[in-house]
């Protein structure tokens, strides 16, 4: 409960929270588009002061996201504020660039730089970075470089350059782009966006150079706590879940705008160092501003499945399958869905979800394995057997495991076998299958109880009033295998033997026989029911000098 006090004072009051004028800007510039658009947005509509600035980064906002129209009507209505401000009439080029002519396009570039209202325009060297972006935005690196050359022609040492540099390289040259970086913040130690860009270039090919960067950064601006957020990605891209969570809950209880994928980021590491509980916390608190994002529904069912919290599990895929907006469900959606319907014993509808996993994963094979016990729990045995089948065919003797498997789908036919629900012909079939596959199971290693055991389950099934004996000579072999290990966890399968010969023998007359089998059970379990009953029959008046 404190927890969750604490993060939704510090996390949701900051996201209607009055920031510093301009942090906007520098969050975009930074490269958080995402944290921007909610800062220029609360700017536009209550700032009154450089408005048409917040104008032209609300536009690129949308235009980073596609939406064309929205950006359109930001930068026309900060025009409609100043008329002489060209940053936004960089912007409504940027619109239409790449449907102009050669011709056409230099005659906007003429009239935005050689602005006789604004005669600074041709020596602005932000405004060129502008047209530069303008055109790497749009896919026209070669344009974007004559503007870089033209700001360069200004002022090489102007550090912004060579953050827009290194953003050009930064997708085919990593070194190349990190090396502007660099430059950049040589020219000015406090260019955060050179910090930020640098860390995110290196983020996969050196995450402890990135880490660095980041951690620099910290020290030269701590009330810039993006960057806690930043070192949570890294550290998240590493797999040290707990560092990321560390960052995260940094920046989101940090008093700065954040928003609902911020919570995504935070619980999805917590879920991930298995501290689920707070994971659940996070992500439930997030769905409280945004109960359909599919996000925090997916990990609110993870987490309650790894808390065996089971029934709240199935309605939280309720709202991940059936109420989110735009889910795209992976592998792990249908995994997790079915295992609580699994552990609330819904089994059929457990093997439907299985098999979706499955299909979002071919890879998965064992989820067949899965699929099979979940048949076998409603007593599906054709579908249970047609599932192991094919579980044991990708992953069998490849993997070492065929004799184990052999085993399992022996052990299904048996079960089928056994059922009396099962047709009496299908059942003898079946049997007899189950009776070939432990047939092989000796074969294969006949230094291993199992084979024989089980066949004299099989045929224990195959002759239940024990007339003809069949499983005689497996028990035989299997006591004598038990016997010879002087193991007691080996009793178990001792006493089953030792029943079903002091029984054999007892249909046999041979009550001498009969009788040194239950005792040799009396001597392992002395309060055994099954071995007292089998001495009192044969103590009773009527077997009194019968066969010895």
């Amino acid at each position: 409960m404190k927890i969750r006090i604490f993060i939704t004072l510090l996390v949701f009051a900051a996201v209607g929270q009055t920031l510093k004028a301009g942090q906007g800007v520098m969050f975009y510039k930074a490269g958080f588009p995402d944290v921007a658009k909610q800062v220029l947005l609360a700017d536009f509509k209550n700032d009154n002061s450089a408005k048409e600035e917040t104008c032209y980064y609300l536009g690129n906002t949308y235009f980073l996201e596609n939406n064309k129209d929205s950006a359109a009507y930001y930068f026309n209505e900060g025009l409609k504020i100043n008329p002489a401000y060209a940053y936004n009439k960089v912007g409504i080029l940027m619109l239409k660039m790449k449907t102009l002519g050669e011709k056409e396009l230099n005659t906007e570039l003429k009239n935005i730089f050689n602005d006789k209202t604004n005669k600074k325009n041709k020596k602005d060297i932000d405004l060129y970075l502008s047209v530069g972006y303008a055109f790497f935005n749009c896919g026209m690196n070669a344009k974007a470089q004559e503007m870089l050359a033209k700001a360069k022609s200004i002022n090489a040492k102007y550090p912004l350059i060579y953050v827009f540099n290194g953003d050009m390289l930064k997708d085919q040259n990593l070194g190349d782009a990190c090396a502007n970086y660099e430059t950049a913040i040589f020219y000015d130690p406090k260019c955060i966006e050179a910090y930020i860009k640098y860390a995110r270039t290196y983020k996969n090919a050196s995450s402890s150079q990135a880490i660095d960067k980041l951690m620099k950064l910290k020290e030269i601006d701590p009330s810039f706590v993006l960057a806690d957020r930043e070192l949570g990605d890294v550290y998240y891209g590493i797999n040290d879940f707990a560092q990321a969570a560390k960052y995260y809950e940094k920046y989101l209880n940090s008093g700065n705008k954040t928003n609902v994928s911020d919570m995504v980021r935070y619980s999805m590491a917590l879920f991930m160092n298995h501290e689920f509980g707070k994971s659940l916390e996070i992500a439930t608190l997030g769905l409280e501003k945004e109960p359909k994002s599919p996000a925090l529904n997916r990990l609110v069912l993870y987490n309650n499945v790894d808390l065996k919290k089971y029934d709240v599990a199935l309605t939280a895929a309720d709202f991940l399958f059936n109420k989110s907006k735009d889910p795209n469900f992976n592998f792990l959606d249908y995994r997790y869905f079915a295992q609580a319907l699994k552990e609330t014993k819904k089994y059929d509808l457990a093997a439907d979800e299985f098999k979706k996993a499955l299909n979002a994963d071919p890879s998965k094979i064992d989820l067949w394995k899965e699929i099979s016990d979940m048949y076998l729990e409603i007593k599906n045995y054709p579908k249970a057997v047609s599932a192991f089948l094919k579980f044991k065919s990708e992953t069998g003797e490849s993997t070492g495991k065929g004799l184990e498997q052999s085993i399992t789908l022996g052990k299904l036919y048996y079960a089928w076998g056994i059922d009396t629900a099962t047709v009496v012909d299908v059942r003898k079939s079946v049997l007899l299958k189950a009776d070939s596959i432990f047939t092989d199971v000796v074969t294969i290693k006949p230094d291993d109880y199992r084979g024989n055991f089980w066949r004299a389950r099989v045929n224990t099934a195959l002759d239940p009033e024990t007339t003809a004996g069949l499983a005689k000579p497996y028990y035989d072999l299997t006591a004598s295998f038990a016997e010879g290990k002087k193991d007691v966890r080996y009793n178990n399968v001792l006493v089953e033997c030792y029943s079903y010969l002091g029984w054999y023998y007892f249909v046999q007359k041979d009550y001498t026989t009969s009788l040194s089998y239950w005792n040799k059970i009396i001597a392992i379990d002395p309060n055994n029911p099954t071995a007292k009953k089998g001495i009192a029959n044969i103590q009773a008046p009527k077997n009194t000098g019968k066969k010895k």
